[in-house]
Protein backbone atom coordinates (compact mmCIF):
# COMPACT_ATOMS: atom_id res chain seq x y z
CA UNK A 1 0.00 0.00 0.00
CA UNK A 2 2.81 2.72 0.74
CA UNK A 3 2.05 5.68 2.44
CA UNK A 4 -0.50 6.95 0.18
CA UNK A 5 -3.67 8.25 2.19
CA UNK A 6 -6.64 7.13 0.48
CA UNK A 7 -8.34 10.01 -1.56
CA UNK A 8 -11.63 9.51 0.50
CA UNK A 9 -12.59 7.61 3.98
CA UNK A 10 -15.77 7.16 5.36
CA UNK A 11 -16.42 5.96 8.55
CA UNK A 12 -20.28 5.22 10.17
CA UNK A 13 -21.64 8.25 8.47
CA UNK A 14 -25.20 9.21 9.25
CA UNK A 15 -27.19 12.12 7.32
CA UNK A 16 -30.77 12.91 6.86
CA UNK A 17 -33.43 15.27 6.41
CA UNK A 18 -35.29 15.93 9.37
CA UNK A 19 -35.97 12.87 11.42
CA UNK A 20 -35.54 11.22 8.07
CA UNK A 21 -32.47 8.91 8.01
CA UNK A 22 -30.91 8.80 4.44
CA UNK A 23 -27.82 7.01 5.40
CA UNK A 24 -27.07 4.88 8.24
CA UNK A 25 -23.55 4.29 9.29
CA UNK A 26 -21.77 3.85 5.85
CA UNK A 27 -18.50 3.31 5.40
CA UNK A 28 -16.40 3.29 2.27
CA UNK A 29 -13.00 3.75 1.00
CA UNK A 30 -11.48 4.96 -2.42
CA UNK A 31 -8.12 4.32 -2.64
CA UNK A 32 -5.70 7.12 -4.28
CA UNK A 33 -5.87 6.98 -8.25
CA UNK A 34 -9.00 4.69 -8.53
CA UNK A 35 -12.65 4.78 -9.74
CA UNK A 36 -14.91 3.10 -7.51
CA UNK A 37 -18.84 3.00 -7.96
CA UNK A 38 -22.05 3.44 -5.61
CA UNK A 39 -24.62 1.36 -7.20
CA UNK A 40 -28.38 0.97 -5.74
CA UNK A 41 -31.75 2.02 -6.44
CA UNK A 42 -34.07 5.30 -6.39
CA UNK A 43 -33.62 6.71 -2.99
CA UNK A 44 -30.99 4.70 -1.44
CA UNK A 45 -28.82 7.48 -0.16
CA UNK A 46 -26.45 7.58 -3.25
CA UNK A 47 -26.86 11.42 -4.00
CA UNK A 48 -27.11 12.20 -0.37
CA UNK A 49 -23.48 10.48 0.10
CA UNK A 50 -22.03 12.53 -2.30
CA UNK A 51 -23.58 15.96 -1.01
CA UNK A 52 -22.27 15.13 2.40
CA UNK A 53 -18.88 14.32 1.57
CA UNK A 54 -18.89 17.99 -0.56
CA UNK A 55 -21.00 19.35 2.60
CA UNK A 56 -23.35 20.65 0.48
CA UNK A 57 -26.12 18.49 2.13
CA UNK A 58 -27.30 21.60 3.69
CA UNK A 59 -28.13 22.99 0.99
CA UNK A 60 -30.73 20.59 0.25
CA UNK A 61 -32.08 20.38 3.87
CA UNK A 62 -30.03 17.71 5.52
CA UNK A 63 -27.53 17.52 7.22
CA UNK A 64 -24.74 15.07 8.53
CA UNK A 65 -25.72 13.56 12.00
CA UNK A 66 -22.56 11.17 12.89
CA UNK A 67 -19.44 9.83 11.37
CA UNK A 68 -16.44 11.24 9.59
CA UNK A 69 -15.36 11.88 6.36
CA UNK A 70 -11.43 12.75 5.03
CA UNK A 71 -10.10 13.74 1.97
CA UNK A 72 -6.55 12.35 1.56
CA UNK A 73 -6.41 11.74 5.42
CA UNK A 74 -7.92 15.40 6.19
CA UNK A 75 -10.57 15.70 7.83
CA UNK A 76 -13.99 17.43 5.64
CA UNK A 77 -16.36 17.54 8.96
CA UNK A 78 -16.70 21.58 9.53
CA UNK A 79 -15.62 22.84 6.34
CA UNK A 80 -17.38 24.67 4.00
CA UNK A 81 -17.95 24.03 0.30
CA UNK A 82 -15.35 26.10 -0.92
CA UNK A 83 -12.99 24.91 1.42
CA UNK A 84 -13.75 21.26 0.47
CA UNK A 85 -13.32 22.39 -2.99
CA UNK A 86 -10.07 23.97 -2.09
CA UNK A 87 -8.90 20.50 -0.16
CA UNK A 88 -9.26 19.25 -3.61
CA UNK A 89 -12.40 17.34 -3.83
CA UNK A 90 -14.83 18.84 -6.20
CA UNK A 91 -18.44 17.20 -7.41
CA UNK A 92 -20.10 17.61 -10.23
CA UNK A 93 -23.77 17.03 -9.64
CA UNK A 94 -26.76 15.58 -11.07
CA UNK A 95 -28.57 16.71 -13.89
CA UNK A 96 -25.21 19.18 -14.64
CA UNK A 97 -26.53 22.19 -13.69
CA UNK A 98 -24.53 24.74 -15.89
CA UNK A 99 -24.85 28.03 -15.32
CA UNK A 100 -27.07 28.36 -19.32
CA UNK A 101 -26.90 32.22 -19.55
CA UNK A 102 -23.10 32.41 -19.35
CA UNK A 103 -21.03 31.17 -21.98
CA UNK A 104 -18.76 27.96 -22.05
CA UNK A 105 -15.72 30.10 -21.72
CA UNK A 106 -17.05 31.93 -18.34
CA UNK A 107 -18.62 28.44 -17.06
CA UNK A 108 -15.38 26.94 -17.51
CA UNK A 109 -13.71 30.15 -15.74
CA UNK A 110 -15.69 29.65 -12.88
CA UNK A 111 -15.00 26.18 -11.97
CA UNK A 112 -11.45 27.57 -11.85
CA UNK A 113 -11.86 30.65 -8.91
CA UNK A 114 -10.63 27.72 -6.50
CA UNK A 115 -7.87 27.15 -7.78
CA UNK A 116 -4.61 27.81 -6.62
CA UNK A 117 -1.95 28.88 -8.64
CA UNK A 118 -1.14 31.39 -11.22
CA UNK A 119 -2.35 32.20 -14.45
CA UNK A 120 0.23 29.55 -16.13
CA UNK A 121 -1.64 26.71 -13.83
CA UNK A 122 -5.27 27.77 -14.79
CA UNK A 123 -4.16 27.92 -18.76
CA UNK A 124 -2.76 24.30 -18.29
CA UNK A 125 -6.26 23.30 -17.04
CA UNK A 126 -8.31 24.58 -19.55
CA UNK A 127 -5.88 23.02 -22.08
CA UNK A 128 -6.52 19.62 -20.55
CA UNK A 129 -10.36 20.12 -20.32
CA UNK A 130 -10.26 21.15 -24.14
CA UNK A 131 -8.19 18.21 -24.67
CA UNK A 132 -10.64 15.91 -23.36
CA UNK A 133 -13.59 17.91 -24.69
CA UNK A 134 -12.71 19.52 -27.90
CA UNK A 135 -16.00 20.69 -28.44
CA UNK A 136 -15.92 23.05 -25.28
CA UNK A 137 -13.41 24.90 -27.75
CA UNK A 138 -15.20 24.84 -30.58
CA UNK A 139 -17.97 26.23 -29.00
CA UNK A 140 -16.48 28.83 -26.08
CA UNK A 141 -18.61 31.66 -26.95
CA UNK A 142 -21.48 30.39 -26.84
CA UNK A 143 -24.35 30.27 -24.09
CA UNK A 144 -23.75 27.09 -22.15
CA UNK A 145 -28.04 26.25 -22.07
CA UNK A 146 -28.18 26.27 -26.37
CA UNK A 147 -25.40 22.93 -25.37
CA UNK A 148 -26.82 19.48 -26.05
CA UNK A 149 -27.51 17.48 -22.84
CA UNK A 150 -24.28 15.46 -23.63
CA UNK A 151 -21.66 18.65 -24.17
CA UNK A 152 -23.91 20.28 -21.00
CA UNK A 153 -22.22 17.31 -19.04
CA UNK A 154 -19.05 17.57 -20.55
CA UNK A 155 -19.01 21.00 -19.66
CA UNK A 156 -20.17 20.38 -16.17
CA UNK A 157 -17.22 17.78 -15.78
CA UNK A 158 -14.70 20.44 -16.75
CA UNK A 159 -15.72 22.67 -15.12
CA UNK A 160 -14.76 20.55 -11.69
CA UNK A 161 -11.45 19.69 -13.49
CA UNK A 162 -10.70 24.13 -13.96
CA UNK A 163 -10.50 23.34 -9.96
CA UNK A 164 -7.48 20.41 -10.23
CA UNK A 165 -9.16 17.85 -8.34
CA UNK A 166 -7.66 15.28 -6.69
CA UNK A 167 -10.96 13.52 -5.88
CA UNK A 168 -13.41 13.92 -8.31
CA UNK A 169 -17.30 13.24 -7.37
CA UNK A 170 -19.59 11.97 -10.19
CA UNK A 171 -23.50 11.62 -9.61
CA UNK A 172 -25.33 10.31 -12.37
CA UNK A 173 -22.86 11.59 -15.56
CA UNK A 174 -25.22 9.41 -18.03
CA UNK A 175 -28.38 9.94 -16.53
CA UNK A 176 -30.66 11.25 -19.97
CA UNK A 177 -28.00 10.68 -22.09
CA UNK A 178 -27.97 8.86 -25.57
CA UNK A 179 -25.66 5.52 -25.27
CA UNK A 180 -23.13 6.93 -27.86
CA UNK A 181 -22.96 9.95 -25.79
CA UNK A 182 -22.30 8.00 -22.51
CA UNK A 183 -19.69 5.63 -23.65
CA UNK A 184 -18.13 9.50 -24.53
CA UNK A 185 -18.55 10.61 -21.20
CA UNK A 186 -17.38 7.09 -20.14
CA UNK A 187 -14.50 7.49 -21.85
CA UNK A 188 -13.31 10.58 -20.39
CA UNK A 189 -14.10 9.15 -17.14
CA UNK A 190 -11.36 6.74 -17.66
CA UNK A 191 -8.89 9.26 -19.18
CA UNK A 192 -9.23 11.71 -15.93
CA UNK A 193 -8.51 8.50 -13.99
CA UNK A 194 -5.32 7.61 -15.80
CA UNK A 195 -4.24 11.25 -15.58
CA UNK A 196 -4.45 10.73 -11.78
CA UNK A 197 -7.82 11.88 -10.16
CA UNK A 198 -9.82 9.07 -8.19
CA UNK A 199 -13.43 9.35 -8.85
CA UNK A 200 -16.42 8.05 -6.48
CA UNK A 201 -18.91 7.04 -9.14
CA UNK A 202 -22.87 7.17 -8.23
CA UNK A 203 -24.32 5.67 -11.35
CA UNK A 204 -27.67 3.72 -12.26
CA UNK A 205 -25.89 2.18 -15.30
CA UNK A 206 -24.81 -0.78 -13.16
CA UNK A 207 -22.88 -2.34 -16.36
CA UNK A 208 -21.11 1.25 -17.32
CA UNK A 209 -20.27 1.99 -13.47
CA UNK A 210 -18.59 -2.02 -13.06
CA UNK A 211 -16.99 -1.82 -16.20
CA UNK A 212 -15.41 1.75 -14.88
CA UNK A 213 -15.19 1.08 -11.39
CA UNK A 214 -11.77 -1.62 -9.66
CA UNK A 215 -14.30 -1.35 -6.80
CA UNK A 216 -18.19 -1.56 -5.79
CA UNK A 217 -20.73 -0.55 -3.26
CA UNK A 218 -23.87 -1.08 -3.26
CA UNK A 219 -26.58 1.01 -1.00
CA UNK A 220 -29.87 -0.16 -0.31
CA UNK A 221 -32.27 2.20 1.72
CA UNK A 222 -29.06 4.08 3.34
CA UNK A 223 -26.70 1.33 4.39
CA UNK A 224 -23.84 -0.63 2.89
CA UNK A 225 -25.20 -4.68 2.23
CA UNK A 226 -22.73 -5.98 -0.31
CA UNK A 227 -19.32 -4.70 -1.38
CA UNK A 228 -16.20 -6.12 -3.19
CA UNK A 229 -14.05 -5.70 -6.52
CA UNK A 230 -16.37 -4.85 -9.27
CA UNK A 231 -15.17 -7.63 -10.85
CA UNK A 232 -16.80 -9.72 -8.49
CA UNK A 233 -20.18 -7.95 -7.66
CA UNK A 234 -20.82 -8.13 -12.01
CA UNK A 235 -20.59 -11.66 -11.42
CA UNK A 236 -22.93 -12.10 -8.26
CA UNK A 237 -25.92 -13.52 -8.64
CA UNK A 238 -27.62 -10.99 -6.97
CA UNK A 239 -26.32 -7.94 -8.86
CA UNK A 240 -27.19 -9.21 -11.92
CA UNK A 241 -30.27 -10.11 -10.89
CA UNK A 242 -31.08 -6.81 -9.06
CA UNK A 243 -29.17 -4.30 -11.19
CA UNK A 244 -27.81 -5.51 -14.74
CA UNK A 245 -31.09 -7.37 -15.60
CA UNK A 246 -29.48 -10.62 -15.96
CA UNK A 247 -32.33 -13.27 -14.85
CA UNK A 248 -30.66 -16.37 -13.21
CA UNK A 249 -33.87 -19.17 -12.81
CA UNK A 250 -31.98 -21.04 -10.28
CA UNK A 251 -31.44 -17.89 -8.12
CA UNK A 252 -34.88 -16.39 -8.58
CA UNK A 253 -35.98 -19.64 -6.56
CA UNK A 254 -33.45 -18.76 -3.51
CA UNK A 255 -34.70 -14.84 -3.45
CA UNK A 256 -36.67 -15.10 -0.29
CA UNK A 257 -33.89 -16.58 1.93
CA UNK A 258 -32.36 -13.50 1.93
CA UNK A 259 -28.96 -15.18 3.55
CA UNK A 260 -28.30 -17.66 0.79
CA UNK A 261 -28.04 -14.59 -1.63
CA UNK A 262 -23.89 -15.59 -2.91
CA UNK A 263 -22.37 -11.32 -2.61
CA UNK A 264 -19.30 -9.72 -1.35
CA UNK A 265 -17.59 -9.16 1.52
CA UNK A 266 -16.20 -6.20 2.70
CA UNK A 267 -13.39 -4.89 1.35
CA UNK A 268 -9.93 -5.11 2.13
CA UNK A 269 -8.18 -2.05 1.16
CA UNK A 270 -4.79 -3.90 2.10
CA UNK A 271 -5.80 -6.90 -0.16
CA UNK A 272 -3.86 -7.11 -4.23
CA UNK A 273 -6.05 -9.94 -4.94
CA UNK A 274 -9.75 -10.40 -4.15
CA UNK A 275 -11.40 -10.59 -1.02
CA UNK A 276 -12.11 -14.55 -1.34
CA UNK A 277 -15.49 -15.96 -0.54
CA UNK A 278 -18.87 -14.19 -0.41
CA UNK A 279 -20.20 -12.71 2.60
CA UNK A 280 -23.55 -10.68 3.07
CA UNK A 281 -23.25 -7.57 5.74
CA UNK A 282 -27.47 -8.17 7.12
CA UNK A 283 -29.14 -4.91 7.74
CA UNK A 284 -29.97 -4.58 11.59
Amino acid sequence: MGGTAPALTVEDLTAGYGPVRALRRVSLTVPAGAVVTVLGGNGAGKSTLLRAVSRTLRFHGGDVVSGTVAAAGRPLGGLTPDRVVAAGVCQVPEGRQVFARMTVEDNLRAGGLARRGDRAAKAAALRRVHTLFPVLADRARQPAGLLSGGEQQMLAVGRALMAAPELLLLDEPSLGLAPLMAARIADAIREINAQGTAVLLVEQNAALALRLASHAYVLEVGEVTLSGPAAELAASDEVRRRYLGVGDAGAAGDAPARTAHPVLSRWDEGARTPVPGPRRKENR
